[in-house]
């Protein structure tokens, strides 16, 4: 009987050649061998990838009326939701968080519409009673619009019309373009007929809508009064800057004095995220909710979560070097991680850092060195008992140096050989 060591798939085994067909056959006496104990662990697969920690989910804020601006923020600054962003004509632009941008003025009681759903929401949120809402299904008839607003919206159709029709028809404009600008669907005003305003057609909440109350009205006018506005009761389209949440003022193009309808800055997520750069062999693996661990420059390490995945496959950039998962001009998949503990991050705004993502794991399995395994010749593992006797066993996942084992008297606490 002679005992070989092999190498196959880098995985370092012995081989136990039997010339007996006995399955109780032992070990030469004088072989010297370390002995260690077959233990209940957990075992996973794991794979260590570079990426980027900074702030997450950037956006340009272009200014939405007429005017010169007044103040700016300073680049690295937080601005949280009823505070303002810039000024326009010495008047703040707070910001509201939410989807739906004001996209007209709000100022006749029944406008109806998504749009008033976000302000009556963020001036509940801001602590204003707004009063009751509509249920959804309700049928509202909209207060006529002042006649001034009413002609106000329609030149402002008008003109949307007239440029609509001009870009399709290389300049020429036609009655089509006016009449459909006329229409102001948030009220049911129709002042395509040059005239006074015709009586609002009555319209149903629906769902995700809200309903300009007299309560919310006074809301309008109570919190316009604290944040130093014009206490109209009415929001124009520009009133405020609608965002997703509270942001970081990234940068800021615009000057004081300049035109206050253009880009003005950039602003992104005030919660600090890594990015990681992967081949979409490797993101196949990945899923949204999985922890991973975070590498940070100093040595320490934080726990994070998978948040999201791309679908829409990149080549990875020249210049970011080994950063990424994959080389320059490889195709990858972005793949973004938050992190639990922000803390652990705080004096950072951004930096390298290596992700530990973990693919499969077994718990609480029994498991030894890759070295106390026998390879036998017919085929098949066992392991080594100090005294001699084999012991059949079924391996399971192999992970840095160790492997997962079972078997009829195999348990957690035997010795076996090893070779390391």
């Amino acid at each position: 009987m002679t005992l070989t060591v092999v190498t196959a798939s880098a995985l370092s085994v012995v081989v136990w050649q039997r010339h007996t067909g006995n399955p109780e056959t032992r070990a030469d006496a004088d072989t010297q061998r370390s002995t260690t104990t077959v233990t209940r662990t957990d075992l996973s697969h794991t794979q260590t990838l570079k990426g980027t920690l900074g702030y997450s989910r950037t956006t340009t804020v272009k200014g939405g009326k007429a005017g010169l601006v007044t103040w700016l923020p300073s680049p690295g600054s937080t601005v949280k939701r009823g505070k303002p962003l810039y000024r326009v004509d010495n008047v703040p632009v707070p910001v509201f968080y939410g989807g739906t941008p004001l996209y007209r003025t709000l100022s006749a009681e029944g406008t109806t519409g998504p749009d008033v759903r976000m302000v009556a929401d963020n001036l509940r949120a801001l602590g204003y009673d707004i009063g009751s809402q509509p249920p959804v299904g309700t049928w509202i008839t909209p207060q006529p619009l002042p006649r001034y607003e009413a002609g106000a919206q329609e030149a402002a159709g008008e003109a949307t019309g007239e440029a609509t029709t001009a870009a399709a028809s290389g300049g020429a404009t036609s009655d089509t373009g006016a009449a459909t600008g006329a229409q102001d669907s948030g009220t049911g005003q129709d002042t395509s007929t040059g005239g006074a305003p015709s009586a609002p057609a009555p319209v149903r909440v629906k769902s995700g809508d809200g309903v300009l109350t007299s309560g919310l009205i006074g809301a309008i006018k109570r919190w316009q009064t604290t944040a130093d506005m014009p206490a109209t009761g009415a929001l124009r389209v520009g009133d405020v800057s609608v965002l997703f949440g509270a942001v970081r003022v990234s940068g800021v193009q615009a000057q004081l004095a300049d035109a206050a309808d253009g880009a003005l800055m950039t602003v992104t997520s005030t919660k600090k995220s890594v990015t990681v750069a992967v081949e979409p062999t490797e993101a196949s693996s990945m899923k949204r909710g999985d922890p991973v661990t975070v590498n940070l420059p100093d040595s320490s390490t934080a726990e994070g979560t998978i948040v999201a995945i791309s679908t829409t496959v990149q080549l990875g950039d020249a210049g970011a070097g080994d950063r990424s998962g994959g080389g320059p001009g490889q195709p990858q998949l972005n793949v973004n991680v938050s992190l639990r503990d922000t803390e652990a991050v705080r004096t950072l705004n951004s930096a390298p850092v290596e992700v530990r993502f973990t693919s499969e794991t077994r718990e609480d399995v029994l498991a030894v060195p890759v070295g106390a395994l026998l390879a036998l010749s017919e085929g098949g593992y066992s392991v080594q008992l100090p005294g001699g006797r084999l012991v059949a066993v079924k391996t399971g996942m192999f992970s840095k140096g160790m492997v997962e084992i079972s078997g009829s008297g195999v348990h957690e606490g035997i010795k076996v050989v090893t070779t390391s």
